[in-house]
């Protein structure tokens, strides 16, 4: 299994840290780094500062979102930054949900066919074709890359948690991209969306499945877990996420911090999530990177191809945090005589 990272998890990593970071992950042998989008820092942005300062590692958009931009626009930064990095570039893409479509003027209807058109026009701007499209949601007439495409294939990643989604994923997509599911969950997702895959002609063991587990280390633990317990905060008020989380066995505690959250503000829904939660779902908080190798094999074991090991800062100083989780790990193989 490939082990990944990410550091703007929780959105509060400065730039240059983000930076910083991807060139000592990259010096400490990771595959990739990911960035995400809300209303955080630019994915597109961070990864091309990245690409200008790596040389081998790839560089992950999880999740990029279908209402930031229209196809044409993100095909054009795609072909940008493969070209810019050689070939570096893992497009992950997702259907958001409605509040984040409202922030940029849309209607979250039909999701799934938006999606699909997204997809096709994306991979019609990218081969350098001249595009004509007439979709339920994007109209395309004649437009053409006025660069020549660069020589490296738009590897297109789907996040997916849901029976609809994780099919499409399948049919459509190079891989998908799972978040907050616990491993029983992953092996579920997993094994729908290359079912999904093998119906559609498709070879299953082209595809990958990528999942995430969030970190946290700190000398004092209940530091660590306040840490990570934010986060699980904001996944218990998140359309779809929340959902997955009563899926896996949290429904009271989700209707606790809803409750908490409506009548007391985020910090008193906070107070909400207990420590078993935080064992349950893929989420670490250690005193020792031991903690995390520890858990890993569980998602190995239930399909993962890859798994995005996302830092999320417990302290004051985010830099010596994240410099210190990286050093611990050393993915280099180790030089046969």
């Amino acid at each position: 299994m490939i082990l990944d990272t990410e550091f703007n998890s929780a959105a509060q990593i400065p730039a240059r840290e983000c930076l910083e970071g991807a060139m000592l992950a990259e010096q400490r042998g990771f595959g990739c780094v990911w960035k995400g989008e809300s209303n955080s820092r630019d994915p597109i942005v961070l990864l091309s500062a990245m690409a200008a300062q790596t040389g081998r590692i790839e560089l992950g958009t999880a999740i990029y979102h279908m209402f930031g931009r229209s196809p044409v626009s993100l095909a054009i930064q795609a072909a940008t930054l493969n070209d810019l990095s050689r070939g570096r570039l893992i497009l992950g893409l997702g259907i958001a949900n409605p509040t984040i479509a409202a922030w940029h003027g849309y209607e979250f209807d039909r999701p799934l066919r938006q999606l699909r058109e997204y997809v096709d026009v994306l991979r019609q701007v990218y081969s350098g074709r001249k595009t004509e499209y007439a979709g339920d949601f994007y109209r395309v007439n004649g437009f053409k890359l006025a660069f020549d495409p660069p020589p490296y294939p738009l590897r297109v990643w789907l996040a997916a948690l849901g029976p609809q989604m994780t099919r499409l994923a399948g049919r459509i997509s190079d891989g998908i991209v799972i978040n907050l599911a616990n491993p029983p969950m992953i092996r579920e997702i997993a094994a729908r969306f290359r079912e999904a895959a093998r119906g559609a002609d498709r070879d299953p063991d082209q595809l990958q499945v990528v999942s995430k587990i969030r970190v946290s280390i700190h000398p004092e633990i209940e530091k660590a877990r306040r840490a990570l317990k934010k986060v699980l905060t904001f996944y218990s008020l998140a359309y779809g996420y929340e959902a997955l989380l009563r899926r896996m066995g949290w429904g009271q505690v989700v209707q606790s911090v809803q409750r908490a959250h409506r009548e007391s503000g985020f910090q008193a829904a906070v107070a909400q999530i207990p420590n078993e939660m935080l064992n349950s779902v893929p989420m670490v908080a250690g005193t020792s990177i031991g903690a995390v190798h520890a858990r890993l094999p569980e998602y190995k074991g239930a399909g993962s191809d890859r798994c995005v090991v996302a830092y999320v800062v417990s302290g004051d100083d985010s830099w010596t945090e994240i410099r210190a989780f990286v050093d611990q790990f050393d993915l280099n193989p180790v030089p046969t005589v």
